[in-house]
Formats: structure tokens, C-alpha cells, sequence
């Protein structure tokens, strides 16, 4: 899930009064995902690697599915007549394909802690940490443009960049772990989301804004698909912290 966008300039525009408070009433939010006390037993090297396998296993579908969810996000760019769906279209399709390596990336990261690539692609999480792709699959699919961008690349893609950050700086507490290989190829997932400076929510916020200007429902709408996708993700991470083997 995302990395530094290229070849593609969004202009950042300072928030109004209703987006500088979309934007604030999120952040305790996304802090319970960034901040869950799974990722800082990662970050500090605490997390068992049976746990660290249990997430990185059941938090494959999400990564995976990604381009998938962008891509029903991108089919509602249809009516260039209406505020920023020409800039979503655009914005879409250069990510989309940006995500496009994030898959491997991954791969090679689970691999590094153990897990096989067979086993990444039979996995069938458990219920509460599924339903989190039940609610993409769900909004993006069903909801506004506003809405998808909101619940995937605001919401998802916020949390994610930031609990990265922290986890990458103490990834190396499981270098002189017999059954853990930490190289280049394996922290590449984490690298690209910690070392660059991850625009995608900030340049998403904007995105919402110009298609959300003087439509206070829709403005709603969009907050609502945020905050759900923050409490799906929140969901997730709790039932994957049960398992303390």
C-alpha cells in the first residue's frame, strides 16, 4: 500500500474550515491503528515471530487486494463535468500501477520471516480480520468516489505510513533470528513505505476535498467511509494480537 507518487503533481491547497476538521476528527482514530500495541512490539522487537507470522499471513488479502479496490474506485471517474474526477481518474490509474510491486515486496518480506508464498496465496483470515476487506470491497464498490478514496487511501493508507515508520526503524531486533533473513530484497515493503515521504493520504484528502467542495452530505459520507475503514483496520489488528505463541 503506497509509496512516494511520481510523475504526477497534485497541488496541495490549504484546508478549509469543514476539511482542516474532517482531517482533525480522524487523527485519535488512525493513532489507534498506527499505534496498536501490535506495532510496537514490532517496532520494539517484542512481537513473537509466530505473531509476526500470524499478521504478516493474514494482512496479505488487504495488501494484494489494493489495486483491485483502486480500480472500482476508479471506474466511478466517469463525469469529467464534476469537480476533481478528472484529477481522481488520473491519480488512480499512475497509483494503481504504482501498487503494482507492492504485492512482491510483500511476498518477499513474509518470505524473510518464514512464510512461504503458498501459503500467502491460500490464506483465508479470520473473520475479523477479513472484514476489512469486506468494508473495501464494499465501499468501493457501492460508495461515492469520495467515499473510496476516503475509507482506501485516506483511512488505510494514513495508518499504514505511519506505524511503518516505526516499525522499519527497529526491524533489525530480529536480525540474529535463526528462522528471520532481514536483507534488502525482504525490507522492501517497509523501506518504501518509511523512507519515502508518503504523500498518497495527503494528496487523497485533496482529492475528497475537491469532489466533497459545498456538498455537505457528501462531506459526510466521506468522513464516515474514513473513520470505518480506520475502526475495520483497528478490528483487524486486535483480533491478530490475540494469538501470544
Amino acid at each position: 500500500m503506497g509509496a512516494l507518487t511520481q510523475g504526477l503533481t497534485l497541488e496541495l491547497t490549504p484546508h478549509s474550515t469543514w476539511a482542516q476538521q474532517f482531517w482533525d476528527d480522524l487523527i485519535p482514530v488512525k493513532e489507534r491503528v498506527s499505534q496498536h500495541p501490535l506495532f510496537v512490539e514490532m517496532a520494539n522487537g517484542q512481537l513473537s515471530l509466530n505473531s509476526f507470522r500470524h499478521a504478516l499471513l493474514n494482512f496479505y488479502p488487504l495488501v494484494a487486494h489494493f489495486p483491485s479496490y483502486m480500480a472500482l474506485a476508479l471506474s466511478k471517474a466517469t463525469d469529467f463535468t464534476q469537480s476533481g474526477v478528472t484529477e481522481s481518474r488520473d491519480w488512480l490509474i499512475q497509483n494503481i500501477k504504482i501498487e503494482e510491486r507492492h504485492l512482491n515486496w510483500y511476498r518477499d518480506w513474509a518470505v524473510g520471516f518464514g512464510l512461504t508464498v503458498d501459503e500467502l496465496d491460500r490464506v483465508q483470515p479470520p473473520v475479523a480480520m477479513n472484514a476489512v476487506n469486506h468494508f473495501l470491497w464494499n465501499m468501493n464498490y457501492r460508495g461515492s468516489l469520495a467515499e473510496s478514496l476516503a475509507a482506501t487511501n485516506l483511512a488505510i493508507e494514513w495508518a499504514t505510513g505511519d506505524w511503518s515508520i516505526q516499525v522499519y526503524k527497529g526491524i533489525n531486533a530480529y536480525i540474529d533470528h535463526p528462522e528471520v533473513n532481514i536483507n534488502k530484497r525482504s525490507l522492501a515493503w517497509l523501506r518504501a513505505h518509511a523512507h519515502y515521504d508518503d504523500m498518497h493520504p495527503y494528496e487523497a484528502m485533496e482529492l475528497i476535498k475537491r469532489l466533497c467542495d459545498d456538498q455537505p452530505e457528501l462531506q459526510k459520507k466521506a468522513f464516515k467511509a474514513a473513520r470505518e475503514g480506520l475502526e475495520y483496520y483497528e478490528l483487524a489488528l486486535d483480533a491478530c494480537y490475540k494469538p501470544k505463541i
